[in-house]
């Protein structure tokens, strides 16, 4: 809320690619509600799986070995 999405990367063409793919999965996202107004979102399992492989207590994204 109060914010629209950002990206990054390791350079500005980088960062470009990221806010266009970005763009193109809320634009999939958009028509898949348009065709399907009740089609279901990812499951809570899979949201969690995402969310601790970064934030959790045993995170394994982005750490370095």
């Amino acid at each position: 809320r109060n914010h629209g999405p950002f990206a990054w990367g390791p350079s500005a063409s980088k960062a470009v690619e990221t806010a266009l793919a970005l763009e193109v999965i809320a634009q999939m996202a958009l028509q898949t509600l348009q065709l399907d107004p009740t089609a279901a979102g990812p499951s809570e399992a899979l949201l969690n799986k995402h969310f601790f492989r970064k934030h959790g207590a045993t995170a394994t994204y982005g750490q370095r070995d």
